[in-house]
C-alpha cells in the first residue's frame, strides 16, 4: 500500500522521467529544426522578399537601387510567354515520362519479388545501378550516344536525329527514366517486402497463379508507394535542370529557357535576381498545387 510520504517520490520520478523524455526528443529534433530553418525556410522567405523588390535607376547611367516593388515582378512573370512555354513543355514531359517510368519501376519490383526469378541480387543491383551514376555524368554519357558524329551507333543516330527539335525532349526523358527507374523501384520493392507472406500462402491455397497474385494482391497493396513515387516524380519534373543543361553542349535545339529552372538560372545571370526570385516562387507554388492536387485525387479514389 502506498503511503503519503511515498507519493511525492512517485510524482518526482514521473516528473523526472517526463523531463528526460522531452530532453531526448529535443536532442533529436533540434538539429533537424535548425538545419531545416537555415537551409529551407530562410531561403524560401528570402526568395519571397526578393521577388517583392525591384531595381530603379536615377537617369540612364545612375546607380541602381533596390526598392519595394510590390507585385510588379509577378506581373512580369505572368506576362512572360517563355516561362509559361517552358512550364507547358515540362508538363508534357511529365505526362508521358512519369507513367512510363513508374510502370517500369513497378514491373521490375514485381520481378524482384517473384519467386520465379533467379539471380535476384544481380538484377537488384543492375536495376538500381543507374541511380548511382551522377545526373551530370549520365547526361554526358547519353549525349555522346545521341550525337551523330560521336556515337558508336552512328548508323542509327545519322538516320534519326535524336537531338533535333522534335525529339530532344524525349531524349532527355529517356535519360531521366534510365536514371530514376531504379530509385522508384526500390521504394515499391520495399513496400512489397512488407506484405505478410500469409496472404500469399492463402492465395496459393485458393489456386491463384503468380500473375493473379501480382494483379490482385501485390499491386493494390503497394498503391501508397506508387502514389509516393508519383509525387516525387511530379516535383522532379518541374525541377528539371541537369539533363537539358548538359544537352545544350550537344545540340542547339535546347535554349536557355527550355525548362523553368533553366529560365530562372539564365534570368539570375543577367543579373535580374528579383524577377528570377518571382519565377522561383511561382514555380514552387505550382509544384505544391500539383502535388497536393494529385494526393487529394488519389485519396478520393481510394475512399470510393
Amino acid at each position: 500500500m502506498t503511503t503519503t510520504a511515498q507519493r511525492p517520490r512517485v510524482a518526482r520520478r514521473r516528473t523526472g522521467g517526463s523531463f528526460r523524455y522531452r530532453r531526448a526528443i529535443a536532442i533529436f529534433v533540434v538539429p533537424f529544426a535548425v538545419l531545416f530553418t537555415a537551409f529551407y525556410l530562410v531561403p524560401i522567405l528570402y526568395a519571397v522578399w526578393e521577388s517583392l523588390q525591384k531595381i530603379e535607376r536615377q537617369g540612364t547611367f545612375g546607380a541602381p537601387t533596390q526598392v519595394f516593388g510590390g507585385l510588379s515582378q509577378y506581373v512580369l512573370v505572368f506576362q512572360n510567354s517563355e516561362f509559361w512555354g517552358s512550364v507547358l513543355r515540362v508538363l508534357l514531359f511529365g505526362i508521358v515520362q512519369v507513367p512510363v517510368m513508374l510502370l517500369l519501376a513497378l514491373v521490375f519490383a514485381l520481378l524482384l519479388d517473384s519467386p520465379l526469378l533467379r539471380g535476384k541480387r544481380f538484377f537488384r543491383l543492375a536495376f538500381f545501378a543507374p541511380y548511382a551514376v551522377p545526373g551530370v555524368i549520365a547526361a554526358i554519357m547519353w549525349g555522346y550516344l545521341y550525337a551523330p558524329n560521336l556515337s558508336p551507333f552512328s548508323a542509327v543516330t545519322s538516320r534519326f536525329d535524336l537531338l533535333g527539335g522534335s525529339t530532344v525532349l524525349w531524349a532527355v526523358a529517356n535519360v531521366v527514366t534510365w536514371v530514376y527507374v531504379g530509385y522508384n523501384m526500390l521504394i515499391i520493392y520495399s513496400s512489397l517486402l512488407a506484405i505478410p507472406t500469409e496472404i500469399y500462402e492463402a492465395a496459393k491455397l485458393d489456386g491463384a497463379s503468380q500473375l493473379r497474385i501480382a494483379l490482385s494482391i501485390k499491386i493494390p497493396m503497394v498503391i501508397p508507394a506508387i502514389v509516393l513515387t508519383a509525387v516525387f516524380s511530379i516535383i522532379g519534373t518541374l525541377q528539371l535542370l541537369t539533363e537539358p543543361t548538359v544537352f545544350r553542349q550537344f545540340t542547339s535545339s535546347i535554349s536557355s529557357t527550355f525548362t523553368p529552372n533553366m529560365l530562372v538560372y539564365s534570368t539570375s545571370s543577367v543579373p535580374n535576381f528579383n524577377l528570377a526570385a518571382a519565377f522561383s516562387v511561382v514555380l514552387a507554388v505550382a509544384t505544391f498545387i500539383l502535388s497536393i492536387g494529385f494526393l487529394r485525387l488519389t485519396q478520393r479514389k481510394e475512399a470510393q
